[in-house]
């Protein structure tokens, strides 16, 4: 059976014309699983990509890493981070190696360029070669290898489907979004981890879940949660990076807000006051597409300052320049987005 298609939620405007236009679905639920505003197909499973690894990242405290290691919130931060390679990341990323024991070369996630600009010219200046430091997910990695640590297993090959370390994630994930992943809906993601197609309602839910210390989710996962929302929410910078949607939003918001953004179009996330969770996915892997639906979601569902408004007015109004400084063009929100609320 075909699958409908998804609204137009995102368009391109470039000079007087609209030149692309972005199909996208988004869930927001309760704690209890209950749908407060959906746009799009919510039940076609989505790889979530990076946009989960906060609850990856509950593996270290069902490991008991956390105390084994004496984790604290930095760490658990660049646990759940998608960075930028800057040197607050590359350091802190050291740190959490040196804690547990482990190296550089230990890490299995690959080797890129930073994603900073900065960074990356700072590394060319200096004939420096990126390590798999440099890697977005290097802080996960170092995650993953302290859990491997704690369970007494060979941290060799724990990004293999099969390895124990990927089957408590796989298990942890499950728990939260209260759906079973599938063999056959499974890939490798970017940086080599097995990632598993599930329905936007379920990350939803399992994000206001995670926000939530009434929710039914076992206690050990209530606690977690709630660390990892401090962790993430407050270290903001380490999370993301200079001139990130999520640096700039969780800072914004003081703590209320945690999300995430996910390779090729996507966002999950939660909001502290109303425990309400969100998940998005393009259908065409935009992420400015993405940066545009997230950031009208949580002015929909935030109580914003003006001074909140106008940050998420920024991305979700973004302009694109050419190499010569020109202002070409805009992604912006489409006329049928507010009709989902």
């Amino acid at each position: 059976m075909d699958q409908k298609a998804n609204p137009v939620l995102v368009e391109f405007t470039r000079g007087n014309w609209v030149e692309n236009r972005h199909r996208a679905a988004f869930c927001i639920a309760d704690s209890s699983g209950k749908i407060v505003a959906n746009a799009g197909d919510i039940e076609h499973p989505i790889y979530p990509r990076s946009a989960i690894k906060s609850l990856q990242a509950l593996a270290l405290f069902e490991s008991g890493a956390v105390e084994k290691f004496g984790l604290d919130d930095r760490d658990l931060a660049l646990a759940c981070a998608s960075h930028k390679g800057e040197s607050v990341h590359v350091e802190g990323v050291t740190r959490f190696l040196d804690k547990i024991g482990m190296t550089v070369d230990d890490l299995e996630c690959g080797a890129h360029v930073p994603s900073d600009k900065v960074a990356r010219n700072n590394m060319r200046k200096n004939g420096e070669e990126p390590s798999a430091l440099h890697n977005n997910c290097s802080g996960k990695h170092t995650g993953m290898l302290a859990v491997a640590k704690a369970l007494g297993e060979d941290p060799k090959g724990y990004i293999e489907q099969g390895h124990p370390v990927q089957k408590l994630v796989r298990t942890c994930v499950e728990k939260t979004v209260g759906a079973s992943m599938s063999a056959d809906r499974c890939g490798r993601d970017g940086c080599s981890i097995p990632t598993w197609a599930s329905p936007l309602r379920g990350f939803a839910t399992g994000f206001a879940k995670l926000s939530d210390p009434h929710s039914d989710l076992p206690e050990l996962y209530k606690k977690a949660g709630q660390q990892l929302f401090d962790a993430c929410a407050q270290n903001a910078m380490l999370v993301a990076g200079t001139d990130r949607i999520d640096t700039d939003a969780m800072t914004a918001f003081k703590g209320k807000l945690m999300m995430k953004v996910g390779a090729d179009g996507v966002f999950c996330g939660a909001l502290r006051d109303s425990h309400l969770g969100f998940a998005l996915k393009v259908d065409d892997g935009s992420v400015p597409a993405a940066e545009a639906i997230v950031a009208g979601l949580v002015e929909k569902l935030a109580e914003v300052s003006e001074e909140q408004k106008t940050l998420l007015a920024k991305w979700s109004h973004k302009p694109t320049k050419n190499w010569r400084g020109f202002e070409v063009g805009t992604a912006h929100l489409s006329g049928e987005f507010a009709s989902f609320f």
